[in-house]
């Protein structure tokens, strides 16, 4: 049983900072018999208590991968997203049963690393655990198949060029700041900051960019990146447009620039409800001007990241790519002999 639960909007922006890394952008690797000493899975409900509790204190709340030498954690994540994580691709990466993309059925995993171990065997240990305790098996294909492909609009692109800054790089192994968590994806690590003044997020890629998210007006959702590539643009709208139910294909770079930017999405309410509703979250839909009551949406209308992207000079359009998939062969819903 799926358990919805509201939560406070002004958690919102640390949310969905985490949930969009708990998916890879990369490509898979090779199967090796690495395993985890000893794991535990167990269906996740997010802890809306406890999470405005670390908000309040300026913690960024623990959701998607935490791995060290010691210890391998993957909170609150969908079984999709814990399989990309494994074999490094992306979520639109992998074809596999119509039940796969319910992502409001979420798992949290708690493991020991072997000693001797590194952080970069984590995912191959990940997938030695899906194939025992999910009965996973899958193989690839690599062909092309139909994508979003993001290029130049007729006028031209519309875009603040932001160079790269040395001094937003960091050391993985230098001690975390104040309030600060690392996180590990499979383009390295990042880590993420919150303000416990209004909920704002902001996440530091190192040399691949930084996000920024904070609420807007009329409980409104601004998503910032600066230094971020086109390719990296592409990446964070692939998972936005999945999120907010605007379909499965991959969003690909197609724009042929070249140089590190400035970009912007605002997401309104509806875009907002979707993304609380696909990861089985009841998100109440109130404004300051609303009196306390839900403000409501219109069904009908169209997602403003498509209008944000037009807005920076850039359009989406349909064609066909080389790309690799993860077919999935077999897969059990839930855990085994846990």
């Amino acid at each position: 049983m799926i358990i919805r639960r509201t939560f406070p909007k002004t958690i919102l922006p640390s949310i969905l900072a985490a949930l969009l890394l708990t998916t890879g952008v990369g490509f898979g690797q090779s199967a090796t018999a690495l395993a985890f000493e000893v794991a535990s899975i167990k269906p996740s409900n997010l802890d809306v208590v406890k999470l405005a509790a670390q908000m309040r204190s300026g913690e960024m709340p623990a959701i998607g991968a935490q791995v060290d030498r010691a210890r391998a954690a993957y909170t609150f994540m969908s079984l999709k997203e814990l399989i990309a994580t494994a074999y490094n691709v992306k979520a639109v990466q992998i074809t596999g049963p119509d039940w796969l993309n319910d992502t409001s059925q979420r798992f949290d995993i708690v493991a020991k690393m072997p000693d001797g171990s590194t952080v970069e065997q984590a995912p191959l240990m990940l997938q030695s655990l899906l194939a025992e305790r999910f009965k996973l098996t899958l193989h690839r294909e690599n062909k092309e198949h139909p994508v979003m492909a993001l290029v130049v609009a007729g006028g031209g692109p519309k875009l603040q060029e932001s160079p790269a800054d040395p001094a937003q790089d960091f050391d993985e192994n230098t001690p975390l700041k104040p309030g600060e968590r690392q996180m590990e994806t499979p383009q390295g690590p990042v880590r993420m900051t919150v303000d416990p003044r209004n909920g704002s997020a902001v996440v530091n890629m190192g040399k691949r960019g930084m996000w920024t998210q904070r609420m807007g007006p009329n409980g409104t959702l601004h998503l910032e990146g600066n230094r971020t590539t086109m390719s990296a643009f592409a990446d964070m709208l692939s998972q936005m447009t999945q999120m907010t139910g605007g379909g499965g294909m991959a969003i690909v770079d197609m724009t042929g620039l070249k140089g590190t930017y400035v970009v912007a999405l605002d997401f309104s309410l509806a875009d907002l409800k979707k993304i609380a509703q696909s990861v089985g979250l009841n998100l109440p839909m109130r404004g300051p001007d609303a009196g306390g009551a839900d403000v409501a949406s219109d069904p009908g209308a169209s997602s403003s990241i498509f209008d944000a992207v037009k807005a920076l000079g850039l359009k989406l359009e349909s064609r066909k790519a080389p790309t690799e998939q993860l077919v999935i062969d077999h897969l059990e819903k839930m855990p085994a002999n846990n």
